[in-house]
């Protein structure tokens, strides 16, 4: 495999996901706003199913080696049989879908959406809606480490549960960044989770509510360009911990991915510039590739379609290296 590949057979519309498999270090889901999930090997770049769906599919994930699931602007969530190409209707929220994770401990499909809720599915029983759980806020992004589920919502709002306990949140916080929450990341060491904003800036949190804990977090401005002396921000749409190293990678929509090291606070890496923005970001299994999903995030409106790069559409995979270890000493 070169350094990194562009996938062929790529979505007709912008991405609003990719996803690796938790088990299998080639199989990549991504979803799209073109109405469809598709599967892929990443090794062999080929397409090895694709799912249509009503509308926009907002989110996607595996939950074993031969299901997945979408969470769709039609309020629906689906499962997808990878083998068969079976979609199976799991039931509905009362608004989209944005966000879907599943805490492999306890077996189940969590999903978040814009109707100020979240709901628990097995997908093996006959009705498979376990339970609904009303929040303050619409859901933005979610991510889980071990049994601990990070919601991000609108108003700057956080909530951390343990999904064993969901009768209430372990903790709510408000967002360390002043500006919308654009992105979350769980850290593969459990200790804590990585949020980024619309104004091109990160923050690193921990779940540790002592003191001790919560003096080690913090934020730094990134994505950000001086161009002839103006200085131009932009989002960062996505946020990625490496499951080996624990380092993190950050995409934005000026089109780049960076590596970072929280723990001593520097960037390991900027790779070379994408076409255009990157709205998803995920490193598989076994951290030795990154999914970078390419496409416009409509920042700009429809004037944006027309600048360079308005209208790719890709998914590239890069091979990683040193350059995601933390740096000795």
């Amino acid at each position: 495999m070169a350094e990194q590949v562009e996938l062929s057979s790529p979505p007709f519309d912008s991405v609003s996901q990719v996803r690796f498999s938790p088990t299998h270090p080639d199989h990549l889901l991504v979803s799209s706003w073109d109405t469809t999930v598709r599967f892929y090997d990443v090794t062999a770049n080929e397409q090895k199913a694709k799912f249509d769906h009503r509308a926009a599919v907002l989110s996607c994930l595996f939950g074993d080696s031969t299901h997945a699931y979408s969470g769709c602007l039609d309020t629906g969530v689906r499962e997808l049989d990878l083998s068969t190409e079976k979609v199976t209707s799991m039931g509905q929220h009362a608004n989209a879908v944005s966000a879907l994770s599943y805490a492999r401990e306890i077996n189940t499909l969590i999903s978040g959406s814009w109707d100020q809720s979240l709901r628990f599915w097995d997908p093996r029983a006959p009705k498979a809606e376990v339970s609904n759980h009303t929040l303050p806020e619409r859901v933005y992004h979610m991510d889980i480490v071990n049994n601990t589920l990070v919601v991000s919502m609108a108003s700057r709002l956080f909530h951390i549960y343990d999904v064993r306990r969901m009768s209430e949140p372990a903790q709510t916080r408000e967002s360390s960044l002043k500006f919308m929450t654009r992105s979350l990341a769980c850290m593969a060491d459990g200790q804590g989770y990585a949020i980024g904003s619309v104004e091109g800036r990160i923050g690193v949190e921990y779940f540790d509510p002592s003191p001790e804990a919560q003096d080690k977090k913090y934020a730094f401005k990134c994505h950000r360009q001086n161009i002839e002396d103006v200085d131009h921000v932009w989002p960062v749409n996505a946020l990625a911990f490496h499951p080996v190293h624990n380092t993190f990678a950050s995409a934005g929509s000026d089109g780049t991915v960076s590596i970072w090291d929280h723990k001593v606070k520097k960037r390991l890496r900027q790779y070379p510039k994408y076409p255009s923005a990157i709205p998803s970001i995920s490193f598989n299994c076994d951290g030795t590739r990154l999914a970078v999903g390419v496409s416009y995030t409509w920042d700009e409106g429809e004037e944006g379609l027309k600048k360079e790069g308005g209208t790719t559409r890709a998914v590239w995979v890069r091979k990683v290296g040193d350059e995601v270890k933390p740096r000795a000493g």
